[in-house]
């Protein structure tokens, strides 16, 4: 006896280990969504359903034909059978164009179980939907700008054009399925340490960090510029009494950088935390990274997995999900150029370390490590210094660091100058105008407690989770030298 849902019954998909529950209400277009049809099926036999999505195959001709549809939760085989459906429906099922939307309604039933060989386990039971009644939504056109369901290799360039279809990947839908994760594991992590979310101004008057790496704009009638970086309005929730804040949110930088891992616009972790120094923040930014990576391992195996089948259809080796043990090696830049002179390379004390110094580091430590105490030169005039604190040349370290995992930069971060005099005196060592900064000068003039910080590039960060080989790879719409947009 056939079962007619009511708004009333609303079925809950299995929620990941540690994870809340995910409850899909119905909508005007849906009573259920696809995964809700394999994950509760047994409890909905019987029960009429609506559901949508793409249409992404279509198998059989004459009185019976099966269709595969996808929404963003999952997969579901619809029966088309004559008697069912009039034959003008069937005739519109088995001639519809790969990708159009649809809406069926129908009665969900077990699928018929595969065949498997002696000995072999029968596999758990799926789920389809006979179908009563069918509704082209919207038609797609063809041919597409790029296969879906098909595993042939698309350039990068034809993927962003198209980025709209590319989405619909698996591999890609899960790419952003884990980006999501991250941002969300990130966040409840530095809540439980006691940071505060803020958005700080993205127009501002002059530079964050110094340097000319900025895009400039019109705000009305006063030149202005796009945020490098949110530092100086975090610290000044610090001197505000905040104690603890943290934004995920972008940043520009007018670089001409054109690398696989450099972006124009990119979202980042910022935190800022009173009473703390660089060592203090490392420490944050490990457990973070270890917490992220652990929720990952514990809740998204399913995401791993459709980027490892994809990965292997491109004969790449798939990757797993290390958990980093906690602390990360700390490679102190001092120690860092010998390492890297020793190696035979032509490096003196106060040069920067560049990508292929990194690889000679990452031969030893090929996961995340962090890089502190660079030349107080090296660094941004808001980072702090001890003094006496010098390096073997004897000129005066900062207390900065990178976190590196591999050859890759991730942060910058370090501990921050809170004396205004000091502040005032690295500036104009920079080049800089004081007077041009005394916005976020006045506010050390009235009590300031040492603070430290760092930002963390979520785009790179999702890279070394992932194995994915080009930034753009991890960002919806990236923004570079060449693309603005989609």
């Amino acid at each position: 006896m056939m079962r007619r849902f009511s708004d009333a019954f609303m079925m809950q998909t299995r929620p990941p280990t540690l994870m809340a529950a995910v409850e899909y209400h119905p909508t005007a277009y849906r009573t259920h969504t696809l995964g809700q049809i394999q994950e509760s099926g047994s409890e909905l036999l019987t029960t009429e359903v609506k559901i949508c999505g793409f249409m992404e195959a279509v198998r059989g001709k004459g009185k019976i034909c099966f269709m595969d549809i996808r929404d963003g939760t999952g997969r579901c085989q619809i029966f088309f059978k004559e008697g069912t459906v009039d034959k003008q429906t069937m005739t519109r099922a088995q001639n519809l164009a790969r990708e159009s939307t649809v809406q069926v309604l129908g009665v969900v039933a077990q699928k018929r179980p595969p065949k498997v060989a002696e000995g072999e386990p029968i596999p758990p039971p799926t789920y389809e939907v006979v179908a009563s009644t069918f509704n082209v939504i919207t038609e797609a056109a063809t041919p597409l700008p790029l296969g879906v369901i098909d595993t042939v290799s698309v350039g990068l360039d034809t993927r962003l054009d198209n980025r709209f279809m590319d989405l619909r990947r698996a591999h890609v839908s899960a790419m952003f399925t884990l980006r999501s994760r991250v941002l969300q594991y990130g966040r409840e992590h530095l809540i439980t340490e006691g940071f505060k979310e803020i958005n700080s101004p993205k127009i501002i008057a002059s530079a964050s960090e110094g340097g000319t790496n900025l895009f400039p704009m019109m705000y009305f009638d006063t030149p202005a510029f796009l945020s490098q970086s949110p530092q100086l309005y975090k610290q000044l929730t610090i001197l505000g009494g905040m104690e603890r804040v943290f934004e995920i949110g972008p940043a520009f930088r007018a670089e001409n950088h054109d690398t696989y891992r450099h972006l124009n616009e990119f979202i980042s972790f910022d935190i800022e935390g009173a009473w703390m120094d660089d060592n203090d923040v490392m420490a944050v930014l490990e457990r973070m990274i270890h917490h992220i990576w652990q929720s990952v391992a514990d809740n998204d195996q399913e995401q791993m997995d459709i980027i490892n089948h994809y990965r292997i259809s491109q004969d790449e080796q798939p990757i797993t999900v290390d958990v980093p043990t906690l602390p990360f090696p700390r490679i102190e830049y001092c120690d860092a150029i010998k390492m890297i002179q020793d190696a035979g390379k032509d490096i003196t004390w106060g040069d920067d370390i560049e990508s292929s110094h990194c690889d000679i580091i990452a031969a030893k430590y090929p996961g995340f490590h962090f890089l502190p105490r660079w030349p107080m030169a090296m660094k941004p005039f808001y980072i702090h210094h001890i003094t006496g604190e010098d390096g073997a040349t004897g000129e005066q370290l900062s207390r900065g660091f990178d976190l590196n995992y591999g050859r890759d930069e991730m942060t910058s971060g370090g501990q921050r100058e809170h004396k205004v005099e000091v502040l005032e005196k690295n500036l104009r060592n920079k080049g800089l105008e004081p007077n041009d900064f005394s916005f976020y000068t006045d506010g050390f003039r009235y009590g300031a407690p040492p603070h430290a910080g760092w930002g963390l590039g979520v785009a790179r960060l999702l890279m070394s989770l992932t194995g994915a080989r080009n930034v753009r790879e991890t960002v919806l719409f990236p923004r570079d030298r060449q693309r603005v947009t989609p």
